[in-house]
């Protein structure tokens, strides 16, 4: 036995890299077992055990919080036990010479239970009496140092080979990292191995699936789609919070909240839910995943308006970021002064014109569309140009076969979003059975508990539960009592009036942004203003609902 240990007080510090291996490899139980046979033979007492999950191979070294402990003269500590250099850091020799001065300090010992780290230090002046700080030095600091380059290679090399992977079956499309929102991992047998891709999730999907259907259909703003998903029952994900020190400590959870209008553009334009990645791994590509997406390219492409775009070619997947053209990122876009700025083109390079008043000699000013900043000059009074608009919508005229066929079209669409309708009833009937089963659970706990502490935790979640399910009753009985107010009848006479009396629409409208709005869902693409006073535009085959109709073969008229 060495007596130079014995009666000696320690700590002892056990590590994992990460929970799996804790389960699966050098688990705490197996660590803190060699320990203490360690220093039972040795007659070491262990005051206290510092288990770690977390890398070793970090700028903050997760042994730290263990170094402090043995520092403080209060403890009594004489040595710190660790298994292996490798289980007390990854760092290299610089992070391990600077961990171990710290003990050296204050005269603690580090050692191993391998015999790596040596007991004894020498003094090469011992025969003479004298001591310097030089000539005293440890048999073993090579060997250590090896051992602390050794730990942190072999970390490269572990890393290197594990994201290595990772990043080859993510170009591959298959899923590494955690499952997205509206998603779960699921393994599957591949001609790679057993691989993760993502399936829906069977609550969380659903509110995807509908934030993305009510974007496409364009009838709603964001705000107001955000407020139909919160109401179908949304809550973001919950999230335990865990202590940084101590993994295995829950200090709290998050999340559990509702639909965010950010975190609903984030959704939005991710394309993950088209079944395409696009990640740092990629390299700034899109790969298409081994899985459906929960939604179609198309509609993905519908619901980001232009802004985000994804185009499928034999396989090959492109995402197109449209950069906003200048005249978009002005101020007063929207100018009730100059309505058809953004509806009428310059006949001459067929982009927007601009819209200003300039100051004549008396003082007076003229407003007039132009576009005289891209190498050409072109200006029209505001007065000739409103003028021309108001005698071609006079001219139109529409085929009595289009209103029909625009009828039955607008019946159909109306019966597809009563049958979505029901489904969202579906979805919120679920979500208040779960509710009520959690309530009832929870109501259940309470009478055997004895705890007031825990008591009025379950209470707080009780409450919170009831209310929840107060709230999807109450937006069920909205939703049927706004189904109710919808006359059909009625609106299928409005629909025919406004198209055999369009001018109302398109001139007698009092707000001028409106009539220039109603004006350009006419045209299958933007007029110019030589188009439009020569009969020459392309009319589009529909009329008010441009955004959710396919072409009609339907001739809708022209200039009569």
């Amino acid at each position: 036995m060495n007596t130079q240990l014995a009666q000696d007080n320690a700590v002892a510090a056990i590590r994992i890299s990460s929970l799996k291996q804790g389960l699966q490899g050098d688990s705490p139980e197996a660590q803190k077992e060699q320990i203490e046979r360690f220093a039972y033979t040795r007659n070491i007492k262990i005051k206290k055990f510092f288990i770690f999950m977390e890398s070793a191979s970090k700028e903050e070294q997760p042994v730290q919080e263990a170094i402090d402990y043995c520092v403080n003269p209060k403890n009594d500590i004489q040595l710190f036990i660790i298994k292996s250099i490798d289980r007390f850091t990854r760092g290299g020799s610089y992070i391990y010479d600077h961990l171990n001065m710290q003990l050296q300090k204050h005269k603690v010992r580090l050692i191993d239970i391998y015999g790596i780290i040596g007991g004894q230090d020498v003094n090469t002046l011992e025969h003479l009496g004298l001591s310097y700080k030089w000539s005293v030095y440890s048999p073993t600091k090579k060997s250590e140092i090896l051992e602390a380059e050794r730990a942190k290679d072999e970390m490269r090399d572990i890393m290197t080979r594990m994201i290595g992977a990772e990043i080859r079956y993510v170009r591959m499309g298959y899923r590494v990292r955690q499952a997205p929102f509206g998603y779960v991992n699921e393994k599957v047998e591949t001609p790679h191995g057993k691989r993760v891709i993502l399936k829906p999730h069977p609550e969380e999907s659903l509110w995807v699936k509908k934030m993305f259907e009510l974007r496409a259909r364009g009838t709603l703003s964001d705000q107001e789609i955000v407020d139909e998903i919160n109401a179908m029952g949304y809550k973001t994900r919950k999230r335990y919070i865990r202590n940084p020190q101590d993994r295995t400590k829950v200090l709290g959870e998050r999340g559990g909240k509702g639909l965010r209008i950010k975190q609903f553009w984030r959704y939005i334009q991710n394309p993950i839910y088209a079944g395409i990645n696009s990640e740092k791994w990629t390299e700034g590509n899109v790969v298409k995943g081994k899985f459906d997406g929960l939604i179609s390219i198309e509609v993905f492409n519908k619901a980001n308006k232009g802004k985000l775009t994804l185009s499928e070619n034999d396989g090959e997947v492109k995402l197109w970021k449209k950069k906003l053209p200048e005249w978009m990122t002005k101020k007063l876009i929207n100018n009730p002064k100059f309505p058809y700025k953004r509806v009428i083109m310059c006949p001459h390079c067929s982009k927007p014109l601009f819209g200003s008043a300039s100051r004549g000699h008396s003082g007076a000013y003229y407003p007039a569309y132009h576009c005289n900043k891209r190498g050409h000059y072109f200006r029209v009074p505001s007065k000739e140009l409103e003028e021309a608009v108001e005698t071609f919508v006079r001219n139109l005229n529409f085929d009595q076969q289009y209103i029909d066929d625009l009828k039955k079209y607008v019946i159909t669409l109306w019966h597809e979003r009563v049958e979505s309708k029901q489904e969202d009833e579906s979805i919120i009937d679920t979500k208040i059975r779960e509710l009520k089963a959690t309530a009832q659970a929870t109501a259940d706990k309470i009478r055997y508990l004895t705890s007031e502490v825990a008591i009025k935790y379950l209470e707080t979640d009780l409450v919170k539960a009831e209310t929840d399910v107060q709230e999807l009753e109450q937006e069920k009985l909205r939703r049927k009592s706004d189904e109710k107010s919808v006359n059909m009848s009625n609106v299928m006479e409005h629909i025919g009036y406004f198209l055999e009396h369009i001018e109302e629409l398109l001139i007698d409208q009092a707000n001028p942004l409106k009539r220039a709005a109603f004006f350009g869902l006419i045209f299958d693409s933007m007029p110019t203003y030589a188009d439009l006073t020569s009969g020459t535009t392309k009319l589009a085959p529909y009329l008010g609902l441009k955004p959710h109709f396919e072409t009609s073969s339907v001739p809708i008229g022209g200039i009569a």
